[in-house]
């Protein structure tokens, strides 16, 4: 091991609280679809600092707004206009494509929580202190925050943290009419992701997330759709509800918002939104300059390069390899996603396995449970790239 990786690794398990479960390897700089570690030797990335990177590592035009800003001002806080806050807000709204407005953050799980505060008060302007539930989805995944923890559908990472928020009800995926027998006269909002992520990338099916929107416009509940992974372009359309031909109420972003910069956002129809008043949220560091302008770099290329159709092209190649797998391993036996957010399900629990030998191949890959991979590389990937990465998957599960 060099010795910056084994400094980094001691000084990790003296010293930081044992939440991760960090890989034994240091990577200095990346570019593109590549990282490159302490000992110069380059990995392909799957991962994307998960869903992050979607233009790739240090793309230059993020890079030099970036430098630009951070050398005349950093913060200032929300006290006070700064440079390209006004500028990010009107794009969002404007990508929105409704009257809107939208509240700036630093994370998903910000997003997801302010989105849950404004349900909450959207709920009792309009009907009163008795509206506050919230129906989400089983398997889904929100965030780590309490708000955001007790929206997620996933026992396993509620249990240690118990009791949670109250206010928050849970039914399939899919299932239209266990989601219509949950809006009592109490639900405010039903939160969704158009792909769940973390729960191992399970698509909503068309059908189903239009009648959702039908459902919620006939009881006059929000439609809260989850974008934090799915936006930007990760499932081919800017966001992925545009596939669906609906638009939610309110839409949560981050991730990939400024290219790794911490950058969260949330958006609501104008009507929506207004039921705030200033005090009713904040934060420090939010819609900070530096972000901002990192934002609106990353916005522009992401359009300039096309990288939403280049998303869909090599998911469906990758989609398309993985399904090869499966018919000459039977390894594999679900292979699921949209664009470049694919998730295979594994024949046996070795998941965390193959994502430690692929790393040994130089190859980053996630897994998000015992038998679940995701991927979610750069969407500058290309299909040279995804042969490469199924053929170091052969050989791994050839092994196994």
């Amino acid at each position: 091991m060099h010795p910056a990786t084994q400094r980094a690794v001691d000084l990790d398990a003296r010293y930081a609280w044992p939440t991760y479960a960090r890989k034994p390897v240091l990577f200095e700089r990346g570019s593109g679809m590549r990282l490159y570690d302490a000992h110069g030797v380059e990995h392909l990335d799957f991962v994307a600092g998960i869903g992050v990177v979607n233009l790739g590592h240090a793309h230059p035009a993020v890079a030099r707004a970036v430098q630009d800003q951070v050398s005349r001002l950093v913060q200032v806080s929300n006290l006070y206009h700064v440079e390209h806050r006004a500028e990010l807000e009107e794009r969002l709204c404007t990508l929105f494509g409704e009257p809107s407005r939208v509240f700036l953050c630093n994370s998903g799980t910000e997003a997801v929580e302010a989105a849950i505060k404004l349900a909450r008060a959207w709920g009792r302007h309009t009907r009163g202190d008795g509206c506050y539930r919230i129906v989400a989805a089983e398997r889904s995944f929100h965030g780590r925050t309490f708000g955001a923890l007790s929206a997620t559908g996933q026992a396993g990472k509620q249990q240690k943290f118990a009791p949670l928020l109250p206010g928050f009800t849970h039914v399939p995926l899919n299932d239209l009419d266990a989601l219509a027998d949950a809006l009592a006269d109490d639900v405010c909002a039903v939160l969704l992701e158009p792909v769940q992520g973390e729960g191992g990338v399970y698509p909503c099916e068309p059908e189903y997330l239009r009648a959702v929107r039908t459902l919620c416009d006939e009881r006059e509940v929000l439609l809260v759709l989850d974008e934090v992974q799915t936006g930007l372009y990760r499932t081919g359309p800017l966001f992925a509800h545009r596939a669906y031909g609906i638009t939610p109420d309110v839409m949560t972003l981050a991730k990939a918002l400024a290219n790794g910069l911490p950058a969260g956002a949330a958006v609501a129809r104008a009507e929506v939104a207004e039921v705030l008043s200033p005090g009713d949220h904040g934060s420090t560091f939010a819609g900070g300059p530096v972000v901002c302008a990192a934002a609106l770099a990353t916005l522009d290329a992401l359009d300039r390069e096309r990288l939403g159709d280049n998303a869909e092209r090599v998911g469906a190649h990758l989609r398309f390899r993985l399904m090869e797998l499966a018919d000459r391993t039977g390894a594999v036996t679900d292979v699921r996603g949209r664009g470049l957010m694919v998730g295979a399900s594994l024949a046996r629990p070795i998941a965390r396995e193959v994502a430690d030998a692929a790393l040994k191949h130089r190859v980053l890959v996630n897994a998000t449970g015992e038998d679940t991979l995701r991927f979610l590389p750069p969407l500058v990937c290309t299909e040279s790239e995804v042969d490469t990465l199924v053929s170091v998957l052969e050989d791994i599960l050839r092994g196994r």
